[in-house]
């Protein structure tokens, strides 16, 4: 330890278990013990509490401890309080919390030590925390080797657990602090003593407050335990002090302990005995496995335990003498000096094994990485270009921090959808791989799972995998993949994250409910979901009912388009207007064509509205529904019809050109993530007539283009609007942001935000 003693982040506030623990540590010569100072309000920590005592052994410096203190280290730790933790600790002893776990393995270059204390039968860490943090975070694990510990309170607890937990196990029995005081129990107050919490607010709780209730009527009774909302029973005693505490562990006649988890015992029986008060227990649980399989207080039935207690209340003293007396064996198991001998040799393992822990930490900034961008359906256009935004930003971003990364822009291996054209403007450092979807059945995707190491939490049927031909993007540390259209569950071979640019079904009728509920399914297994607006992490939120800590916004990504660069199509003053859409249903071409119309018709519209997009030279060929309706429009006005170009899908060199040459550029959309079409017009100096929606508008704000809006619903609005841009145009051209302004989004710029965002991934 390079001659400083050694120091351990104990990350959990459980008073009791802080009391043990802190004494084991001290008993091993480890005398600097940091514990947190918050703890999340909520009802898993109704036995926290803080301690500032422990400060005063820590010989670090005062104003790095006070930054220690202000963190919270259920959640997102900052990066100056683990570089300070790097620093000075070597040990972080951390609870099964989810959030905290992923922080702390991320980040933390010591040994790390998991405390679990046991589960409901039938459940598993192994599997909570590969629904929690997805299946593929267990490489991480294990990509520790030696500096990562599962530290199961219990011995038994490892043959619930899968292979990367039964490898690193590492028992620290889990005890009780305090001396006896059996001597000074009364029993004067002739009533069941029975703990159960959250009565009010934990399900879970409710039900075993009725079951108690319902099995021990007629009986006396009082109920401990906190209870975060007041229950309507004078017997239910709620929060009471210490001093109140241990008189009612005195002065009880008796503690009722319902539990038959094998798995998982509460603190409160210990306490009793070790206050001397007779407890009666049910068979089957975990005081079973600590010695209690004979003791006089084991009741195989509610009827057995009833009227044993009926006994005790009854003044039945020789039976209250047999239990008292008898019961002590059950805390032997839990008594500090005989713990200690299974701490002493287990924890030694983690001590001998930090310095070679140190020898393997986490990737320095100069480790190279190798991250898959994969676009999972055709795209092209706007949807392609982001992905190939997204793919340059991150690797912009790895470069600027002083990262090596190589980075592989995954596509359908379809030569009709992708022409070597439709990357020419790729980066030549990020590879192109063409892959195809392979769909597993689960038996199958079990084995493979099994084979790579990792648990498969979720059900799913089928189950798809990138098949490259090679090595299904295995050599790749994360894949993200560009939207969440996926026909089932990716098999989470490796973590993945997803860009999802909007939630459209929310809004148009787009997909049937049970693609609806499998995109959603897809997006909850992701390590994280990034969007660019706000409009869409809302939706993110509240129609996909992603947790906020899964969500991470990210500033819109733009290409910049030089005008010097480009050669306009027309030499002559603008005489079109360019409207750049697809067949989707939400670009709302109904409305656009009675505007159209009106235009023309009505407004005597002078400039040609020409269309580009994909397919968009069969716009009026279509058979689809919701295009129908334009036979007739067009059919019905000459001057329409006269006035329309249908240009289909330009090449990015053409369209820029064609767009260049434009006098403004027109979208229509009803509702979606917005266009960064805008934005590409405002780089060649062309303003832009939008429909009016949020994500437009938070385009607009954070590239100050000063757009001119429309009524996307309301076909007299948008023509109305198309006169005043070609009459005003010029003008609206003035109120275009600043070379400078639209330089301060660039890539460059932006990079950094998405380097960040996807290196918590890694």
């Amino acid at each position: 330890m390079s001659g400083r003693p050694v120091r351990v982040l104990w990350l959990l506030n459980h008073t009791t278990l802080r009391r043990f623990e802190v004494g084991q540590l001290r008993a091993l010569g480890i005398t600097e013990i940091f514990s947190p100072k918050r703890f999340p309000y909520d009802e898993g920590n109704l036995s926290a509490s803080v301690d500032e005592t422990l400060d005063a052994s820590l010989t670090i410096p005062v104003e790095e401890l006070q930054i220690l203190n202000r963190e919270d280290w259920y959640a997102h730790p900052s990066r100056q309080a683990w570089d300070i933790a790097n620093q000075y600790f070597d040990i972080a002893m951390i609870g099964f919390f989810p959030e905290q776990i992923a922080s702390c393995v991320r980040h933390f270059r010591g040994s790390v030590i998991l405390r679990v204390f046991g589960l409901a039968k039938g459940h598993s860490y192994t599997k909570i925390l590969a629904d929690a943090l997805g299946p593929a975070f267990f490489d991480k694990l294990r990509n520790m080797g030696n500096r990562f510990w599962f530290g199961a309170g219990y011995a038994h607890l490892i043959d619930e657990e899968g292979d990367v937990f039964r490898r690193r196990n590492c028992f620290l029995p889990v005890g009780l602090e305090g001396e006896l005081k059996t001597q000074a129990w009364r029993g004067s107050d002739k009533r069941i003593f029975f703990v159960c919490p959250r009565i009010g607010t934990s399900p879970y709780f409710n039900a075993i407050y009725r079951a108690f209730t319902n099995h021990f009527s007629g009986l006396d009774y009082v109920i401990g335990g906190a209870q975060p909302i007041r229950v309507e029973d004078s017997r239910v005693l709620g929060f009471v002090s210490q001093e109140e505490h241990e008189r009612n562990m005195r002065e009880m006649r008796v503690m009722f302990y319902h539990s038959s988890e094998p798995n998982h015992v509460h603190y409160h029986p210990f306490e009793a005995i070790q206050a001397g008060m007779p407890l009666v227990f049910m068979a089957d649980g975990m005081l079973d496995r600590l010695g209690g399989t004979h003791l006089p207080g084991r009741c195989k039935t509610i009827r057995e335990a009833r009227e044993k207690i009926a006994r005790i209340l009854d003044d039945d003293w020789q039976l209250i003498e047999t239990i008292r007396n008898s019961q002590l064996r059950l805390l032997k198991p839990v008594r500090p000096e005989n713990c200690a001998v299974h701490w002493q040799a287990n924890f030694q393992r983690i001590l001998d094994t930090i310095n070679k822990a140190q020898a393997v930490a986490p990737s320095s900034a100069t480790q190279p990485y190798r991250i898959a961008v994969i676009v999972p359906t055709g795209y092209r256009g706007g949807s392609l270009r982001g992905a190939k935004l997204l793919a340059t930003a991150i690797e912009t971003g790895a470069r600027l921090a002083g990262h090596s990364i190589e980075i592989i822009l995954g596509h359908l291996d379809d030569p009709v959808t992708y022409s070597e054209d439709q990357f020419s403007d790729l980066p030549s450092s990020i590879k192109k791989r063409p892959y195809t979807w392979r769909t597993l059945k689960r038996p199958e995707a079990r084995r493979a799972m099994a084979y790579a190491g990792l648990p498969l939490s979720s059900e799913s049927e089928n189950y798809l995998v990138p098949d490259d031909g090679i090595r299904q993007f295995m050599d790749c540390g994360l894949w993200i993949i560009v939207s969440d259209r996926l026909e089932h569950p990716v098999l989470p071979l490796r973590p993945y994250a997803l860009m999802v640019y909007d939630y459209l079904q929310r809004y148009e009728p787009l997909l049937p409910q049970a693609m609806n509920e499998r995109l959603i399914r897809v997006a909850h297994a992701a390590e994280r979901v990034f969007v660019t607006t706000e409009f869409t992490r809302r939706d993110a939120l509240r129609f996909a009912g992603l947790p906020k800590s899964k969500v991470v916004k990210l500033p819109m990504l733009a290409p910049a388009f030089s005008l010097g660069k480009v050669v306009k199509d027309d030499a002559g003053g603008p005489a079109y207007f360019l409207w750049t859409t697809n067949l989707a249903p939400h670009k709302n071409h109904e409305n656009a064509f009675k505007a159209l119309q009106l235009y023309y018709e009505m407004y005597g519209g002078m400039l040609e509205c020409h269309i580009s997009g994909v397919d968009t030279k069969n716009l009026l060929k279509s058979n689809l529904s919701h295009l129908k309706p334009l036979h007739a429009i067009a059919n019905g006005s000459a001057a329409l019809t006269r006035q329309l170009r249908l240009l289909g899908e330009l090449p990015d060199h053409a369209y820029q050109r064609h767009l260049a040459g434009a006098a403004f550029l027109w979208h229509t959309a009803r509702i979606d993530n917005g266009t960064f079409s805008v934005v590409e017009s405002a780089h060649l100096g062309v303003p832009s007539l939008s429909s009016d929606y949020p994500a437009m508008r938070e385009i607009d704000a954070q590239f100050q283009l000063n757009l001119a809006w429309m009524d996307s619903w309301n076909p007299e609005d948008m023509a109305y609007r198309l006169k005043k841009m070609e009459t005003e145009a010029d003008a609206v051209r003035g109120k275009l942001p600043s070379a400078h302004a639209l330089a301060m989004q660039s890539i460059e710029q932006l990079a950094p935000a998405y380097w960040e965002a996807v290196r918590r991934c890694l």
